[in-house]
């Protein structure tokens, strides 16, 4: 499916009287749906709106009897939700502390209308909900949730807001238990001998990533531009990274995945604060689709394919950008590799990009992904997917380049002692040590 977006002109009393004409045919074949839980996600020809109960949701949208779109000289109209992607969900943070948890989270980006006023804060003592929601200070993207009973577990989801209040987007759930004051023992009022001073319980800082990348392939997590750890997504892409012995203080983390055909996603960034004696849970993390396409140049009026690889069974949204916005729909496989053949026809002779992102169900998403450019011309040309690899011990992460994520690598190792392994790979001049010399052997390959 393709649908494309462009400003609607002098065509306000038209359009009016369309929607009048229509809603009052839609309230003569009005058709009620009802399960014990379902939900209907369908473009109707209501002004768009949201409906709820404790078992369904209705999304519906302004629009014509199917999706698609409408021309003619003066204005253009898209019709269905498809046409205004859901926002981007939440990456959420929460740290127990004394009888409370604070929640922090990232702000939640808007596509093409959707715009977000604000958000609540979903509060519970089951894994899963329900949830109470207590609304966050409009511009806020923090809150802490205080009086809590210690030792309990509390769960934690945001929903960001539109302007009608209606929630665009949930993020993940995320938990904490929050912890007792801690009393040391009183002091005898008399001496005698022995008995060494209270000592404290032992204290574990750390965090606890979770998110979504790719099936079975390898998450790479950076702290503060140095790689720290990685881990295997399972079979539905899900994956956890566990830090321990980390110094309380404010980190930037980052993620990255690379699919099978050694792809990298885009870099995602947050910022953490991390307490002395917590586990920080950072829960929400969706790396975007890895994207290609298969020609650097293609001939108007023949298929560039756009492929990549998300998570499995996502919906992918496409979008080409030109002098219009192009949008298409696909379904990645159960490895989360995706394919579309987009029709150029429509587009310009000259420089276009794409890119993409995946939806999972109705309220998880996840960011663009980088952009690819390609060039509508007179003749295709057949896209090298990636470059030939560099055959130098500088490129230490076998992406065929030599740039900041090795810079990363090797800073790591800087005046460490190295491991055997590491020496293998980093110790760029073979003199058992990672100093300045490395460095500048870096400089020299430096593909960026």
């Amino acid at each position: 499916m393709l649908f494309s977006v462009k400003k609607i002109r002098n065509a306000s009393f038209f359009i009016c009287f369309l929607v009048g004409f229509f809603v009052g045919i839609r309230g003569l074949q009005a058709e009620d749906f009802s399960a014990n839980s379902f939900k209907a996600r369908d473009p109707v020809l209501y002004s768009a709106a949201y409906s709820t109960s404790t078992s369904f949701q209705l999304f519906s949208t302004m629009g014509q009897m199917a999706i698609g779109t409408s021309t003619a000289a003066s204005y253009n109209v898209s019709a269905g939700f498809l046409t205004f992607p859901i926002v981007n969900t939440p990456i959420i943070v929460a740290t127990a502390g004394t009888n409370q948890v604070a929640l922090s989270w990232t702000a939640a980006v808007g596509y093409l209308g959707w715009n977000v006023s604000g958000y609540k804060v979903g509060q519970s003592t089951a894994n899963g909900g329900p949830y109470s929601f207590t609304a966050a200070a409009t511009t806020a993207i923090s809150s802490t949730i205080g009086s809590l009973t210690a030792g309990t577990t509390y769960y934690f989801v945001v929903r960001a807001l539109d302007a009608f209040g209606n929630s665009i987007a949930t993020s993940s759930q995320v938990f904490g238990t929050p912890t007792a004051p801690v009393t040391p023992p009183a002091t005898p009022s008399s001496g005698g001998g022995g008995g060494g001073g209270y000592v404290p319980p032992a204290v574990v800082t750390g965090a606890l990533f979770s998110g979504r990348a790719y099936p079975k392939l390898t998450v790479t997590l950076l702290k503060d531009a140095q790689v720290t750890a990685t881990a295997i997504a399972g079979a539905d892409a899900s994956f956890e990274i566990s830090l321990t012995g980390l110094t309380a203080g404010n980190y930037i983390f980052s993620v990255y995945s690379e699919d099978t055909k050694g792809r990298r996603s885009s870099l995602l960034t947050f910022p953490v604060g991390i307490t002395s004696g917590a586990t920080t849970n950072v829960s929400g993390i969706f790396i975007a689709p890895t994207i290609i396409t298969d020609k650097e140049t293609v001939k108007r009026g023949d298929n560039v394919t756009i492929l990549g690889q998300s998570a499995p069974q996502a919906d992918i949204v496409i979008s080409v950008n030109s002098d219009e916005e192009y949008f298409a729909k696909t379904i990645s496989d159960k490895s989360g590799l995706y394919a579309y053949n987009f029709d150029t026809s429509p587009l310009e002779a000259g420089e276009h990009y794409t890119k993409s992102k995946a939806l999972i169900g109705n309220m998880l998403a996840s960011g663009y992904s980088s952009a690819i450019n390609f060039k509508v011309g007179a003749k295709t040309v057949e896209r090298e997917e990636l470059p030939k690899k560099i055959q130098v011990k500088a490129e230490l992460n076998n992406d065929g380049k030599v740039n900041l994520v090795d810079f990363s690598i090797l800073s790591y190792w800087y005046k460490r002692p190295l491991t055997e392994k590491a020496q293998a790979t980093v110790d760029l001049n073979g003199d058992k040590k990672v100093d300045l010399k490395d460095f500048s052997i870096m400089a020299y390959y430096w593909t960026g």
